[in-house]
């Protein structure tokens, strides 16, 4: 592969030059760190993190980013995310490394600028090493918090790193600061999942020119045959189809190849406005004495001969004075002791060499000092911070058109987009900015997720963004790629502009759609993005995951498209990190978004439906406002006074609501006394006053209760109170089959979900009261 000419980078190079000793001694170093943690925890990857480090160096020390060692939330910094987490060893030796030679410097002179402005239990010193792959040490992936807030995304599973960084890429650029870039480090095996090709796309068609991809290109993974033998062609086969620019060395583990191949994707002209990839060939293992895939996830056994051959040339080589060479691992606290004292004889050759204690400081501190403070162009921030504006929140006084009055016909979905457009149309007006950047796999007019890019009132909307629009757009041109466009995403929610990152958020907040049958796609992400939300020291953004034409209702499309189970996955997270959203009918849906996005949880899942159902007369049926659906549940239907209470049914889902409104009046013809409570967020219910749940559904109701659901009874666990209680559920899957396709009218039916259905349902739960309450009280009785 030839290189491209680039004017300018012969002069970088005479400029480094006369960096590379020190690189040289910085690396070996780290390769000793990477080595002695490994061995002492017998656990951990040392291949991958061996032969990423001279391009590693070049990054953080060549001036290829701007980032600053003592402040890593400096909101104008480069990111890097590291994608091959599992070589985060690398990351931890190098910070250890830099971080003493800043301890050190300050040691000596007393001077500021070498100082972190991180309190110091967020730096990673030598000492910390101690603790890796331990609970409470360093994590044994690449995780964004306390003493690696460095990293800008929790990465590890494959491909899940490459749309996090497109994704914060998008957020600079849209943000104004396109300059500030995005480095991704990863290897060719990361470069196989399915998202790095959808990634690859998504980041062209966004002009994401600020997007930088790393390759460490050494062939193995963790078996034995060569990734060649199966992945065809090279990075510029990888990479160029694509659309992007490529750049690389054969000599990846020499310093003036790794600054050539940076410093030219750097410099090169890109009129086009497209990402770049810059691959390095290196040996998996390198210098480790345990080479290619044999190197991947297998450190040498404790204390072995190899082990301490690697100390030996090192020793030799700076005069360093490891502890018990060749002899066998000790035992117990003897183990631990032995530990640090290798680790600390590392840290003493770094200590004897004030030249290169030097050159690491001075260097570190005149990055750190490039990071630009502000940046011509941003445009967040002027007018305040809009997410603290309580009129976003404020559903009872929001515009009278983004209601449906009684009596219309409406789909719930179309309600996305009108409070969609509102809520942008706001942002534009009031802080000249939008809220919310939107993406959908070529669905979002389907799902009504354009709603977000489209007018309001006398604002035009911002339409499109990049290729298709402009810059200004807020609607991502997406293909069929679910999985990226949540990655995207949540890489997008995870920048942070904010003044201080700890206590406040300003950024851009997300809005992805696909059918609720394809909500295992969108998981992976959002499972990264709940676990860096939950413990990331900087605040991060919120994400509505929209599951449309859930359920069902979806009939034409037949069974490979109902959303019955698969919207179950919104549910996978710990409570307090996502909350879920079932509005039945168009009004509900600005409500319950306003109320939970005011909350702390990150993910808002928001469960649609395609078709259009009647807008209920809610005071002429006694029914509780559709302001109500913010509180997660309310009364549809109480108790008649001085009958017996026959049961409480709990509701959820638009067939199944409207099929309840449709049957109401033959419930009294019938004179079947239930309650009927409207179920519409669990996770929002849960947030309300005792007094509240107990009005709502007290500890009998609970009990003597039913669900009535448009989804599987699997996804109702919250709402089930009894195993009882789920004999009498009415569900799609109440013969534990798929169910076939057809019409609405027909799939309703066979779901049994048709108001006949409905009315059989709760006329035999009511009819077996008795019966079903002495089933419970047999139990109860069995009890000693």
């Amino acid at each position: 592969m030839k290189q491209n000419p680039v004017s300018g980078v012969e002069n970088k190079i005479d400029l480094l030059k006369k960096n590379f000793a020190h690189w040289e001694k910085t690396k070996d170093l780290i390769d000793q760190y990477i080595d002695i943690i490994l061995n002492y925890r017998q656990s951990g990857h040392p291949g991958g993190s061996r032969s990423k480090v001279h391009a590693f160096l070049v990054t953080l020390l060549g001036g290829v980013m701007k980032w600053d060692i003592r402040d890593p939330g400096k909101k104008f910094s480069d990111r890097f995310v590291l994608g091959a987490g599992h070589t985060i060893p690398m990351v931890y030796a190098t910070l250890a490394v830099l971080n003493e030679a800043m301890r050190l410097k300050y040691e000596q002179t007393g001077d500021a600028r070498y100082k972190s402005a991180q309190p110091v239990e967020r730096v990673l010193y030598w000492e910390d090493l101690l603790g890796f792959r331990n609970q409470g040490g360093l994590s044994g992936h690449a995780e964004s918090s306390g003493k690696t807030l460095f990293l800008k995304f929790n990465t590890g599973p494959s491909g899940h790193g490459s749309p996090a960084a497109a994704g914060e890429a998008l957020a600079l650029k849209r943000a104004g600061a396109g300059q500030v870039k995005v480095f991704l480090f990863e290897g060719e095996g990361g470069l196989t999942p399915g998202a790095t090709h959808e990634t690859a796309n998504s980041a062209y068609g966004l002009a994401l020119d600020n997007l930088h991809f790393v390759v460490d290109w050494n062939d193995y993974g963790i078996d034995g045959h060569k990734a060649s033998d199966v992945v065809y062609g090279t990075p510029e086969d990888w990479f160029a189809p694509h659309g992007w620019q490529v750049f690389g060395t054969e000599n990846g583990s020499e310093w003036e190849g790794v600054t050539r191949a940076f410093w030219s994707m750097l410099l090169v002209d890109n009129p086009n406005r497209v990402p770049s990839a810059v691959w390095v060939k290196t040996r998996k293992g390198r210098e480790y004495l345990k080479y290619d895939n044999d190197s991947h996830g297998a450190p040498h056994a404790m204390n072995s001969d190899l082990y301490w051959q690697t100390k030996k040339s090192f020793a030799e080589k700076y005069n360093a004075s490891f502890v018990n060479v060749d002899g066998p691992a000790p035992a117990g606290d003897a183990l631990k002791k032995e530990f640090e004292a290798n680790l600390k004889a590392v840290a003493d050759v770094l200590k004897q060499d004030q030249a290169l204690i030097d050159y690491l400081a001075d260097t570190l501190v005149e990055i750190g000092d490039s990071v630009p403070a502000s940046i011509a162009g941003f445009q967040l921030g002027s007018k305040g911070n809009p997410f603290e504006d309580k009129r976003l929140y404020d559903y009872k006084n929001y515009p009278e058109d983004m209601w449906v009055k009684p009596g219309q016909k409406a789909p719930n979905r179309a309600a996305l987009a009108k409070w969609g457009a509102w809520v942008n149309s706001f942002g534009a007006k009031e802080y000249n900015r939008p809220l919310f950047l939107a993406a959908s796999a070529d669905l979002s007019g389907s799902t009504n997720l354009n709603g977000f890019a489209q007018g309001y009132g006398d604002f035009k909307g911002y339409g499109w963004y990049e290729r298709v629009g402009d810059k200004d757009g807020v609607l991502l041109p997406q293909e069929i790629t679910e999985f990226t466009n949540m990655g995207i995403l949540t890489g997008m929610a995870a920048v942070n502009f904010a003044d201080n990152q700890e206590t406040g958020f300003d950024g851009f907040w997300g809005a992805t759609s696909t059918y609720g049958s394809f909500s295992y796609l969108k998981y992976g992400p959002m499972r990264l993005f709940s676990q860096l939300a939950q413990d990331s020291e900087f605040k991060t953004g919120k994400i509505i995951w929209i599951a449309g034409h859930s359920g069902p209702e979806t009939a034409d499309d037949s069974r490979t498209h109902f959303g019955i189970f698969s919207p179950a996955v919104t549910q996978l997270f710990p409570e307090g990190h996502a909350i879920n959203l079932h509005p039945w009918e168009y009004n509900e849906v600005p409500v319950m978004l306003a109320a939970a996005l005011q909350l702390d949880e990150p993910i808002i899942a928001l469960h649609l439906t395609r078709p259009p159902v009647e807008i209920p007369d809610r005071a002429a049926l006694g029914m509780a406002s559709h302001f109500d659906a913010a509180r997660g549940a309310y009364i549809v239907r109480n108790y008649k006074e001085g009958k017996p209470k026959m049961g409480t049914v709990i509701v959820q889902g638009t067939s199944a609501m409207e099929g309840i409104i449709k049957v109401l009046p033959e419930l009294d013809k019938a004179d079947l006394n239930v309650k009927i409570v409207c179920a519409a967020s669990a996770e929002l219910f849960a947030k309300q006053p005792d007094s509240y749940k107990n009005e709502i559904l007290s500890a009998g109701d609970r009990v003597n209760s039913m669900v009535v659901t448009t989804a599987g009874r699997i996804t109702m666990h919250s709402w089930l109170f009894n195993r009882i209680a789920e004999e009498y559920t009415l569900s799609p899957d109440w013969d534990n089959n798929w169910r076939t396709g057809g019409n609405l009218e027909e799939v309703l039916d066979e779901s049994r979900l048709s108001p006949e259905w409905i009315f059989k349902g709760i006329e035999k739960f009511a009819a077996d009261r008795d019966a079903r309450l002495g089933r419970l009280q047999k139990e109860l009785e069995q009890v000693k």
